[in-house]
């Protein structure tokens, strides 16, 4: 596998999604995008990652106590044995997570990509306990 044509096929997929959807009306202002498409330009800018080793973000209660977390989380994001576990253990978030946080509270739109497993979606049980649920 050449890790390099992957990240060229991921950026340039991203870039057909992310600009699939800009249709400016205005005769001005799409001969500036486009003029902007061809010198490379791309907004939001790709990032990505192959680094298997998420960086640790902290936990959902730590958040909660800086402010980007509404109090509910610290109740709502915890380890929990069962639907009417209350949980004793808050869940510990990857890096990425925290900052996918952060982007969103701070009002921005972004788009998360990460491998299977990574915690893109935060569940507060554990995989054994999600299917007999």
């Amino acid at each position: 596998m050449d890790v390099f044509d992957v990240r060229d096929r991921l950026i340039g997929d991203y870039r057909e999604f992310t600009s699939s959807f800009v249709d400016p009306r205005d005769p001005k202002i799409r001969s500036y995008v486009k003029r902007l498409a061809a010198s490379g330009y791309q907004w939001p800018a790709p990032y990505l990652s192959l680094n298997p080793n998420f960086a640790s973000g902290g936990t959902v209660d730590s958040l909660v106590g800086a402010g980007p977390l509404h109090p509910d989380s610290a109740r709502i994001f915890r380890l929990k044995r069962d639907k009417t576990d209350a949980g004793d253990q808050s869940l510990r978030l990857h890096q990425h997570q925290r900052d996918a946080i952060e982007t969103a509270r701070g009002g921005h739109s972004y788009v998360l990509t990460t491998g299977t497993g990574s915690g893109k979606r935060l569940d507060p049980l554990p995989a054994s306990r999600q299917a007999a649920i």
